[in-house]
């Protein structure tokens, strides 16, 4: 890392090698941490797992991705910790420790993009880069209390970067502020392909917001209550169905683009890992291709629902961030409780950009807007324009202040 000192554990110790960036540009002036599953020039690709860094070679071109970022202006100061080949979303290494988060450092990060957001969370980074497959942006973002996008997916490049199921993952990005965030994401990806109207069709998905507890529900009431909004349904053959065709797409994804290299290094399997390899291996390619099947019709429902016009009030995740010493129920059910919910945007290749809402619990919950296929810029734009007292801005590293909403 090129930073003097990391309190948080969110970077690599790796040999400090500077990498060059443009001398101006729209971010000039911005640093930048960097995912340790993305190439960086002189440095290798560690993806959270000992192995993997032991058979890295040392790359010799960066990832287009982050490319982007430095020939806009941003300054490298790092690469940050992940989950172990980026296969979970708490952000807790058994191998390279936990990052700990700024906001509540008793509480989980998020995963896999822990690193990434605590780095922007703790003021060492003002950008950082990431990637989001079931939420690897989303949920941190919440967690730590910042900003967050998953893209459209496809409009930033995947060349240079570990996969994990290659239909899901998205380049994502995090920063403090909306402002900044939208500063990156054009940087990154360029000009929407998708301009949303000044005044965009608002939908409320009352079988997301059916998920939340009561506390959380009044949160989200509190938000968007006083929005002129649609009541819609965004599964129309419930949540379970889509979850499953989500599981089944995802692991079928994930058994032909990481499963095989797991099963060659014969790395040791950790608690996860071990429960998501067995079920990935277990899938036959019937299942998947059915699979596949389903979630193309259900991303077509889901298309023609919002339009070019319509933004979903979306709840990003369940619950504040949990406990690092909670009981090992909460590890097996949150996971899955939280990527109901995050499904959404996956299944169906939307944007969806994360905003800190307020404190709950003690700790961070955000809400956020999913919008159409290329609206990234103008959803961003969106959140940054909601009436004053919605959307307050970002919560300050370090600093659990209570916003007028928390119960």
């Amino acid at each position: 890392m090129l930073i003097d000192k990391d309190p948080f554990n969110c970077f690599m110790p790796y040999e400090a090698i500077r990498v060059a960036n443009a001398a101006d540009g729209p971010l000039a002036g911005l640093t930048l941490a960097v995912k340790d599953i993305f190439d960086v020039a002189g440095y290798r690709t560690g993806s959270g797992c000992p192995m993997r860094l032991a058979q890295s070679s040392v790359a010799s071109v960066t990832a287009p991705a982050v490319q982007r970022l430095l020939d806009a202006g941003a300054q490298f100061v790092g690469k940050t910790h992940t989950d172990e080949l980026a296969w979970s979303m708490y952000g807790m290494n058994a191998h390279f420790g936990t990052p700990v988060n700024p906001a509540a450092p008793d509480r989980i990060p998020g995963g896999s993009s822990s690193g990434s957001a605590v780095a922007v969370a703790g003021g060492l980074a003002d950008i950082a880069i990431g990637s989001d497959t079931g939420g690897s942006v989303r949920a941190p973002a919440s967690f730590c209390g910042i900003w967050g996008l998953r893209p459209t997916h496809g409009r930033a490049s995947l060349d240079g970067v570990q996969p994990l199921a290659p239909s899901y993952d998205a380049v994502g990005l995090f920063a403090r502020n909306g402002a900044t965030l939208a500063r990156a994401v054009d940087a990154l990806i360029g000009p929407d392909t998708v301009d949303l109207p000044p005044n965009p069709v608002l939908l409320r998905p009352t079988d997301m917001i059916a998920q939340l507890a009561p506390e959380k529900k009044a949160m989200y009431n509190c938000f968007f209550g006083a929005l002129s909004a649609q009541d819609v349904e965004v599964f129309p053959q419930g949540v379970a169905a889509a979850y499953d065709i989500f599981l089944t797409t995802i692991s079928g994804d994930a058994k032909a683009a990481i499963v095989p290299w797991i099963k060659a290094s014969g790395m040791p399997l950790v608690r996860g890992i071990d429960g998501r390899l067995a079920a990935a291996e277990q899938l036959t390619e019937a299942q998947i291709a059915d699979a596949r099947k389903a979630r193309a019709n259900y991303a077509a429902k889901i298309v023609a629902l919002l339009g070019d016009t319509g933004v979903l009030l979306a709840p990003v995740v369940p619950e504040a961030p949990f406990r690092l010493d909670a009981p090992s129920e909460v590890f097996d059910t949150y996971r899955h409780d939280a990527m109901r919910l995050l499904c959404v945007a996956g299944l169906v290749g939307l944007p969806q950009v994360t905003f800190p809402a307020s404190i709950v619990d003690g700790a961070p919950f955000g809400l956020s807007l999913i919008g159409p296929r290329g609206s990234d810029l103008s959803l961003i734009a969106l959140a940054n324009a909601l009436p004053k007292g919605l959307a307050p801005g970002s919560i300050p590293p370090l600093v659990n202040k209570q916003h007028k909403c928390a119960r």
